[in-house]
């Protein structure tokens, strides 16, 4: 789809054939992200990792968010601060047993907390050691980098990390939830493997989550019908190419339409329809801080609507940059297994 937005063109992408031409045959091409005053404004001048533009700054970003903050390693390192907010949550479910929880507020605090943890170590009372250690960390490596980082620097980044990862990991537990409660088939065959994984132990830990196929197979077709961000960040054409028998110019903006490309009926079987067997054969990707959430809130609890009629289940899509549900889900937990007390 080609649009004009103002004086730009803008290329809208809906199939896996041109999408995959943007983003890995040319990718290079496709590399730059278009400019944008409220990135300058709110990402001190596009400094972050999701808006800088192409570059030796862009490269060397991207280089320490992959090695140093979302590598394996690095996120499994996280486990003790992940099952901690997790726990948290659960206890907090178990005390309101039989009444209404707002469970998308509930999660968005615990996602909040995790990447907070994450981010700073310890929770914000130590606030002024931790800007403190920064200022005098990027003195020690400024002349280690091809690119010196700034406390700016930090900051745009760390707003990305802040923002992907809390609008991600909320979104996805809270659209899983909706979906199981509106397919109930579902929720008692995830709600099964869980128990049945976990039983004789009487908790849920990182450990065992390799076992939790179904579970994974939920996850992947929730984040099918409802993808974090439906559309992926803009980028910009570097230079003339050709797309399909299309040319496209210098300077035309491409959009993914990921939305699009998971719900077109021509690369899946019924579409529309929620259905996580499709992806039990597929290769599994470990997405620890959903996984662990939806794992404990399966394992510890039943799970009703409060007028107890899936029908009148809201699964409406918010109007926004990321897909979250337009009204909070409400729900009731019912206590299946007591939460620990350490």
């Amino acid at each position: 789809m080609n649009l004009k937005l103002g004086e730009v063109s803008t290329i809208v992408v809906s199939s896996p054939e041109v999408a995959k031409d943007v983003m890995k045959t040319y990718d290079a091409i496709f590399a730059q992200r278009p400019h944008q005053v409220g990135a300058d404004i709110i990402c001190y001048g596009s400094t972050d990792i999701a808006t800088a533009p192409y570059g030796g700054y862009w490269k060397q970003l991207r280089k320490i968010c992959s090695q140093e903050l979302l590598s394996n390693t690095r996120v499994r390192s996280f486990r003790s601060l992940r099952e901690e907010e997790v726990k948290n949550l659960v206890r907090y479910i178990e005390t309101n047993n039989g009444s209404c929880v707002n469970l998308s507020e509930k999660v968005a605090c615990m996602a909040s907390a995790i990447i907070a943890r994450a981010a700073f170590g310890e929770k914000c009372k130590y606030q002024e050691e931790f800007i403190s250690l920064v200022k005098k960390l990027v003195k020690l490596v400024e002349d280690a980098l091809e690119y010196p980082l700034t406390i700016d620097n930090i900051k745009a980044v760390m707003l990305n990390m802040f923002g992907a990862g809390t609008d991600t990991l909320s979104a996805v537990i809270e659209w899983a939830m909706s979906e199981m409660l509106k397919n109930p088939k579902v929720m008692t065959k995830a709600q099964e493997e869980v128990r049945r994984v976990f039983g004789n132990q009487g908790y849920t830990n990182e450990e065992s989550l390799e076992e939790l196929k179904f579970l994974k197979a939920v996850i992947k077709e929730t984040m099918r019908l409802h993808p974090p961000f439906p559309l992926l960040l803009p980028r910009e054409c570097r230079e003339t190419c050709e797309l399909k028998g299309y040319t496209i110019p210098v300077g035309t903006k491409v959009i993914v339409n990921a939305w699009a490309i998971a719900r077109d009926p021509e690369y899946w079987t019924d579409a529309e329809k929620f259905y996580p067997e499709r992806f039990m054969d597929c290769i599994s990707f470990a997405v620890y801080n959903i996984e662990l959430c939806l794992a404990q809130l399966l394992y510890y609890f039943d799970w009703e609507l409060p007028n107890g009629n899936k029908e009148n289940l809201q699964m409406t899509e918010a109007l926004g940059a990321y897909s979250r549900r337009k009204t909070d889900l409400i729900l009731v937990p019912i206590s299946y297994n007591p939460v620990p007390v350490s």
